[in-house]
């Protein structure tokens, strides 16, 4: 059972907004070094790389031990790569167990791992999804999610994940190499209730459906055959849903080694615009992940989830040897992703 700790914290130290900030930037990969390892001791300890590195290192130093007896775990505790819809990571609440910097510190790397083309429409997805019946402003809304840090910023592997409903995201520093954003992530939005309409209007992540549907529609008519699957898709279960098959045949859709030379390169641009959401240097990372694995991914769509019958596909997915990315659009979007390295 997890520790449970009081309402607020009276002992840890104090650190201005602005102070946080700025000692993140200016101290960059030196931070944290001396700190206690709770990981694995015998893996080389990697840079504290990155702004979104900076900060989870200077907030896991701005920690009390309470604190770290709560959110703090061994870099090989079974939950670091857990993914769910909707969930959190821990009993305790950021707007709870931390003081106001060291929330902030937490909205600014959550902030830190997604692009600024995108960032604002994120913040808005999780405002939207996580606000319940209380005040929606960041701040409180942020407040209900939940983070914890396995292994130690700067002295070993570590992974810094934030959950909440519609939300799993990491921050890891490349511990692990050849893993896409650190591990499986979700993303999913409610945009219009809970069952939304065939224009899933308001939806943040919808443009990634019509891009997928564009591929769709440049197929001839036995590649169609071969892509629209008349089932549903997967079932989701939690870690499971992105379980990787390790296989290049048998997967469920037509595969990009039967696309035409033009169906390749809007495929490929599929790929990339699902990747817009996320910072520079994760977009970078999974892009090279899948690269081996082009030839052998699959797009698939199911048929028996077409919101309106409009032929507009709401669930589709890609999948290869060592990649899943499962979105569903039915009531409404959640997404599954999963990419590792092919050895």
């Amino acid at each position: 059972m997890k520790p449970s700790l009081p309402d607020s914290c009276g002992n840890c130290a104090p650190l201005s907004r602005r102070s946080f900030l700025t000692a993140a930037v200016a101290t960059g990969a030196g931070m944290a070094t001396s700190l206690p390892i709770l990981g694995a001791a015998d893996t080389p300890a990697p840079k504290v790389a990155g702004k979104a590195e900076a900060l989870v290192a200077e907030w896991f130093k701005s920690l009390s031990e309470e604190q770290r007896k709560a959110v703090a775990f061994d870099y090989h505790h079974p939950d670091r790569l857990r993914v769910e819809n909707n969930w959190h990571i821990v009993e305790q609440r950021v707007g709870k167990i931390f003081n106001p910097d060291q929330q902030a510190m937490v909205r600014e790397i959550f902030s830190k791992l997604h692009s600024e083309e995108y960032g604002d429409k994120v913040m808005q997805q999780f405002t939207e999804d996580n606000k319940g019946k209380g005040p929606a402003t960041p701040e409180a809304v942020f407040g209900s999610s939940a983070c914890a840090i396995f292994g130690t910023p700067g002295a070993g592997p570590y992974e810094f994940v934030f959950t909440g409903r519609h939300c799993t995201r990491r921050c890891d520093g490349d511990s692990e190499s050849g893993v896409a954003f650190g591990g499986p992530i979700f993303y999913g939005h409610a945009a219009q209730g809970f069952y939304e309409k065939a224009d899933h209007a308001g939806n943040v992540y919808w443009y990634q459906a019509e891009q997928a549907n564009a591929l769709f529609e440049a197929l001839d008519g036995k590649q169609r055959n071969q892509a629209l699957r008349d089932a549903e898709g997967r079932e989701e279960r939690g870690t499971d849903t992105v379980k990787l098959s390790r296989k290049k045949e048998g997967l469920e859709g037509i595969a990009m080694a039967d696309l035409t030379t033009d169906q390749k390169a809007l495929a490929q641009k599929v790929l990339s615009d699902l990747l817009l959401p996320f910072r520079k240097e994760d977009r970078e990372e999974a892009m090279r992940l899948v690269t081996p694995q082009l030839d052998d991914l699959h797009f698939a769509y199911f048929k028996k989830q077409d919101i309106g019958s409009d032929k507009v596909w709401d669930v589709w997915q890609v999948e290869g040897p060592a990649m899943v990315w499962y979105f569903r659009g039915d009531p409404h979007v959640h997404t599954w992703v999963h990419i590792r390295s092919m050895a």
